[in-house]
């Protein structure tokens, strides 16, 4: 009854007040009576006006930024994917992708275009929101920054970073002097010019830095601390220098600058002894939740928005200001990432590739037009290596370390990426640097950023030694050593139990090693050891309870499938483990296959289609990650299909042809270690014709008789199966099976799918 009338009293509402705004519409024509409409009636006329309307919709200045901002992270994101892939920061492809969609490409053979995605009118919304990101960006950055480590290594951070800033911006000054006649802009005087060319040279990167140090797996190497430290010390001591040239510049003299620097000093004292310990108090009371609420969001975002604003006011740039509201966050780790984590996304990812852009449609690689300005272009580049690649090397030496650190620590520190770029875009924007100078400038950044990981691999080279990824990893030939590769903790913790089944009465003569790699653009630097924390605490949860002694190993890196391999093939391990998950049952991979799972196929048909001329990576039954890994790998590789695997009591074996002998030794691991019931399927009668399969299997028999059941039906019931916790299977017999369209498919447990060494 009561549904019946909600349904009157909807219609009646609705109807009703549908037939009155009707009526008041038809009325409301007549007052248009005097007011002399203009009507112009053409052919196709309510065409015509959609169009019209849809074109003014286009070039609304709201509809161009969205379609701006479209383009400029789908071409971001494919450019620092594209570099990742050969081995650079992703930060360079970005940077590329900017110039790209600049006039040095886009503007250059498809003008039109430009010009419609590029209106000059549109570029400064485009700054504006650019600038929004990078304030963003550098309140990221100053909490990056860990100045208890800063202390720690005070000593030698000090002497290193400042060495590799006072070398470079004295060779900067002294480049200022040969080239300011002919490039400085008109009107400007010699010491501003001097004093951007010279912080110029000196600037370091330090995210781009931090996340090469991470992806080389050295961060926590004493190394990797100390390379790090000084980039900290290098950043903070850079930006008080940018911060002084700025109000030098902006001031006009030296004497003026000083009400400004005076100004500034003063701006910082209240930030450390005022506002730093008001949120000091604000972080102990809430560091220790889960989740910040609104109003504390507020707070804290407000004091940034605040101290920005105060920065640009004096004259030493909004940037100075971000950059110091994240020094003074409060200092507690946990605090800190939920703000790194609330901020991270919305700045790397959406608005810092406006930045790129912007700085890409500033630059002109077509002004640099004559074989002079290249020779002007390299001398640049010259003096920015011979400063900072070398100023930095020899204060690292000088300090005590040796020639290969020494020489890894001026490589690296010489990386200027992102923060270059910012330097240059506020030396253009005060009209103190030209567009050929900062064209120049550019070059001369992606230069030095992308010489870094070639000069690493160089030195390493010369010096004939290899970082050890490793860190932890005794080596012991005589034991059995397997090393576990997951990404998702729940497969992390499925593979555990697997590797512990194969070694778990053997602990003096076995090793596991679980191993988890991220990439370097999915985990900030800052956030490495807490994710390191939360990533391995259920694995050796679960290690705790096996009662399995494991040794971990964490890295960031550009190429995970090429580090699995590497570390596999380096490591003296006997066997790598990795999952594909559930997954692979339910989505595309096999989606053909359980089409067909209605139809039952005779296993004679399998070993047919094995004896093909089909390649074994043909219509590969993996997906592109673990086929790479597989192809890399130069030792016996397990990839396991985990359906929740528990436990690995009930086992099952096909054996489709003689190669999958060696499935066999596998076999005997979990009967000796974990007392597991084995059946062998023999599909074709290959245990009874192979020798070294008969033997093998009549071993088995013999010495673990209660264990072993053999089986060579051609049809296995679905309830078999459901019973079951694990089959073991070979690779080149796993791709039978897809490729058969097999029952199987449907009803199989936990996969592990084995590639043996000689394959």
């Amino acid at each position: 009854m009561k549904n019946h009338r909600n349904t009157i009293f909807y219609f009646v509402v609705t109807g009703g007040f549908t037939a009155l705004i009707y009526w008041i519409l038809k009325i409301g024509k007549s007052l248009e009576i005097g007011k002399n409409f203009i009507r112009p009636v053409t052919e196709n006329g309510h065409w015509n006006d959609f169009i019209a309307s849809l074109t003014l919709n286009l070039h609304h200045p709201l509809a161009i930024l969205l379609a701006q901002i479209i383009t400029i992270i789908l071409v971001a994101r494919f450019f620092g994917w594209v570099f990742r892939k050969i081995g650079q920061p992703s930060v360079i492809g970005e940077i590329i992708a900017g110039i790209v969609l600049g006039p040095s490409l886009l503007g250059l053979y498809f003008p039109e275009f430009s010009i419609v995605l590029f209106p000059v009118e549109s570029l400064g919304n485009l700054q504006f929101l650019s600038q929004i990101g990078l304030i963003l960006f550098m309140f990221v950055i100053g909490m990056e920054l860990d100045l208890k480590v800063l202390r720690n290594r005070a000593k030698e951070a000090v002497v290193i970073s400042h060495a590799s800033i006072v070398i470079p911006f004295a060779l900067g000054i002294g480049l200022a002097y040969f080239v300011y006649f002919k490039f400085a802009p008109v009107g400007v005087a010699f010491l501003p010019f001097a004093l951007f060319m010279g912080i110029s040279m000196s600037i370091t990167a330090f995210p781009v830095l931090a996340r090469i140090v991470q992806e080389r797996g050295i961060h926590k190497t004493k190394l990797g601390a100390i390379v790090i430290t000084c980039a900290a010390a290098d950043d903070i001591t850079a930006w008080c220098i940018l911060a002084a040239v700025i109000a030098i510049v902006k001031a006009g003299t030296f004497v003026s600058s000083l009400y400004v620097i005076g100004l500034a000093f003063s701006y910082v004292i209240v930030m450390l002894f005022v506002v730093k310990p008001f949120l000091k108090k604000i972080g102990e009371l809430y560091g220790t939740k889960d989740n910040l609420n609104k109003p504390v969001v507020a707070i804290f975002f407000l004091t940034l928005i605040i101290s920005s604003y105060t920065t640009e006011i004096i004259g030493i740039h909004a940037l100075f200001g971000a950059f110091m509201t994240g020094v003074i966050m409060p200092d507690i780790t946990k605090f800190r990432n939920l703000f790194i984590e609330k901020v991270e996304d919305v700045s790397v990812i959406l608005l810092l590739p406006l930045f790129f852009v912007y700085t890409g449609l500033r630059t002109e690689i077509g002004l640099i037009n004559d074989p002079f300005l290249w020779k002007v272009t390299g001398f640049i580049i010259l003096v920015a290596v011979v400063g900072k690649f070398f100023g930095s090397a020899l204060a690292a030496k000088f300090v005590g370390q040796n020639w290969r650190d020494s020489l890894t620590i001026g490589a690296l520190m010489n990386t200027r990426g992102l923060m270059e770029l910012v330097v240059l875009n506020i030396g253009l924007d005060l009209k103190v640097l030209t567009p050929e100078v900062f064209t120049m400038m550019v070059i001369m950044a992606l230069v030095t950023t992308s010489m870094t990981g070639p000069a690493l691999n160089l030195i390493n080279l010369i010096f004939k030694t290899k970082e050890v990824a490793i860190l932890d990893e005794i080596s012991n030939g005589n034991k059995y050593k397997i090393l576990l590769s997951f990404g998702n903790n729940e497969k992390g913790k499925s593979l555990l139990r697997l590797a512990n089944s194969l070694v778990k009465k053997q602990t003096e003569t076995s090793t596991i090693t679980a191993m988890h790699l991220t990439l370097s653009d999915e985990v900030h630097p800052y956030n490495l050891d807490q994710y390191e924390k939360d990533k391995f605490l259920p694995i050796i949860a679960e290690s705790k309870v096996l009662k399995q002694e494991i040794t971990t190993l964490f890295q960031a890196t550009v190429d995970i499938e090429s580090n699995i391999a590497e570390i596999a093939n380096n490591g003296e391990y006997d066997l790598l483990l990795v999952g594909l998950g559930k997954s692979i049952f339910e989505g595309s991979l096999l989606g053909k296959v359980l089409g067909f799972t209605t139809r039952i196929i005779n296993p004679d048909r399998l070993i047919d289609k094995f004896t093909g001329k089909e390649g074994l990576f043909e219509n590969s039954p993996f997906d592109e990650r673990t086929r790479q890994i597989i192809s890399k790998t130069k030792i016996p590789l397990g990839v396991l299909i985990d359906k929740e695997l528990q436990q690995v009591n009930q086992v099952i074996v096909p054996i489709f042809c003689s190669e999958d002998s060696f499935l066999i030794d596998y076999a005997q691991k979990l009967i000796y270690n974990n007392d597991s019931q084995i059946m062998i399927l023999d599909v074709n009668g290959n245990v009874n014709t192979n020798f070294v399969l008969k033997s093998a299997v009549n071993s088995l028999e013999e010495r673990y008789p209660e264990n072993i059941t053999m089986m060579n039906e051609k049809i296995i019931k679905k309830d078999f199966l459901a019973n079951l916790d694990l089959m073991i299977i070979s690779v080149e017999s796993w791709k039978v099976l897809l490729d058969s369209h097999s029952i199987w498919l449907s009803r199989v447990p936990s996969v592990l799918i084995l590639k043996h060494c000689f394959i």
